[in-house]
């Protein structure tokens, strides 16, 4: 019997673990063409915008929420649709880590509302979520 025919409220997805470095940050916002110097210029960050180190861009959070979702479904399903929110900022050398949890699921539909995070080394939620999955 595959995974998803198994599934039930309350399943957890796989924690992943993140720890974004300044490399990564400027690759990601280059790609964006995100230019706010938040993400790249430590001086700046530091000095002028009084941020304790680079900020990590909010939608590299959410494409992480993305890809926690995509791994735990694999083939056997996709995501419908993902709704989240920056809660409160992340910075480069913290440990992010991601998840969440089956909170409905109709086997009838073939179809599951998850609870998503994003969480600082603090445990707080940082980008909390929902997504809908079809199987």
């Amino acid at each position: 019997m595959s995974k998803i025919k198994q599934i039930k409220v309350g399943d957890t997805l796989p924690q992943r673990e993140f720890k974004p470095d300044s490399v990564q940050l400027f690759l990601y916002n280059a790609v964006l063409f995100n230019a706010h110097r938040i993400h790249f210029d430590y001086p700046y960050t530091t000095e002028v915008e009084n941020y304790p180190d680079l900020v990590v861009p909010g939608p590299m959070l959410g494409d992480w929420l993305n890809q926690s979702v995509n791994e735990w479904l694999g083939e056997e399903g996709h995501l419908a649709s993902i709704d989240y929110s920056n809660r409160k900022a992340a910075y480069v050398g913290e440990t992010l880590y991601s998840g969440g949890r089956v909170t409905y699921y109709n086997e009838k539909a073939g179809e599951a509302t998850l609870e998503l995070y994003i969480k600082n080394e603090a445990g707080e939620v940082i980008a909390p979520g929902t997504a809908v999955v079809r199987l």
